[in-house]
């Protein structure tokens, strides 16, 4: 009886499906990576603050849309609310829809009904406050960072680090507020809050840098998120990988970069590959177990 061709068919579709899947998953412009919660609730006995909020965030979503920064106001008197959602420079339209349209279910879910709440993904992020929220936070004071493993270079990273971080400071002025570009092996990224004045930009940023050589030191990754801006950068000693930019100087850039300055990309890259070898000798065995039972139908 000779192998059916239907199942082996089957086989091999499982083994390209399941690689393909894996492969679109990898993307990680939606993962998490901090949520900043008032310790404050309201009190909501009429309705009226989460009606408020559900329409903020509905203005908020509908928008990313067509835009990827935008402030709005929902609610009256001491229920109103305002809200912002700026998503990645880089980021297509539906990938900036796809990233916010997650962040009201998220900052239900991580904050609850707070009086304030900030929720940032790599790609995205979203922020509101109820009127009369009096925590006022500067513009440069530090939110979240993450520093990679570390590596013994000699001085030799520093240097290519520093230069980069020279390039994406000039850069994210005169691109007015995003910029990414590659150099030596490195890959970094500066974004500003979408109204913040170039001037100030370049201020952010340039403290946001100051910060990361501080807190980070020789880490090859980093992610260092301040009030009114962001940096990252990442080293790939064999090659930036295609899917980062060489260059990247405006804001509606359409780039499919995500980020991995925390150094998760790396991993899920090789994971890639070892899944992808392991389906490909999966079906190599597949079909040569087939052609032996083929073999021994015909010899009979």
């Amino acid at each position: 009886m000779g192998f059916p061709r239907k199942t082996l068919f089957l086989l091999v579709f499982m083994v390209l499906f399941t690689n393909h899947y894996y492969s679109e998953s990898a993307s990680d412009y939606t993962t998490l990576v901090y949520k900043g919660c008032s310790k404050d609730t309201f009190t909501d006995p009429n309705g009226v603050y989460s009606q408020a909020l559900s329409s903020l965030f509905g203005s908020l979503v509908a928008q990313s849309t067509k835009t990827k920064f935008f402030k709005a106001t929902s609610g009256s008197g001491q229920s109103t609310m305002t809200g912002i959602f700026q998503c990645r420079g880089d980021l297509s339209t539906s990938d900036c829809y796809n990233c916010v349209s997650r962040l009201p279910v998220l900052s239900d879910k991580l904050c609850g009904k707070t009086i304030a709440a900030r929720i940032q993904l790599l790609g995205c992020y979203m922020l509101y406050e109820v009127a009369g929220f009096s925590e006022q936070v500067s513009g440069m004071q530090m939110l979240f960072k993450a520093c990679g493993a570390t590596t013994r270079s000699n001085g030799g990273f520093e240097v290519k680090r520093d230069t980069a971080f020279s390039v994406m400071e000039n850069g994210v002025v005169s691109a007015h507020g995003f910029y990414a570009t590659s150099y030596q092996g490195l890959y970094v990224m500066g974004q500003c809050e979408g109204d913040v004045g170039d001037s100030d930009c370049g201020e952010c940023v340039k403290n946001a840098v100051q910060k990361a050589e501080v807190e980070c030191g020789s880490s090859t990754s980093a992610q260092v998120y301040l009030h009114k801006c962001f940096i990252s950068y990442g080293y790939y000693p064999n090659g930036v990988p295609r899917g980062h930019s060489s260059s990247s100087s405006s804001a509606s850039s359409s780039s499919s970069y995500s980020s991995s300055s925390s150094g998760q990309n790396t991993g899920k890259t090789v994971a890639i590959i070892l899944g992808g070898a392991a389906g490909v000798a999966f079906l190599v065995i597949c079909l040569l177990f087939a052609r032996s039972l083929m073999k021994k139908h015909d010899d009979h």
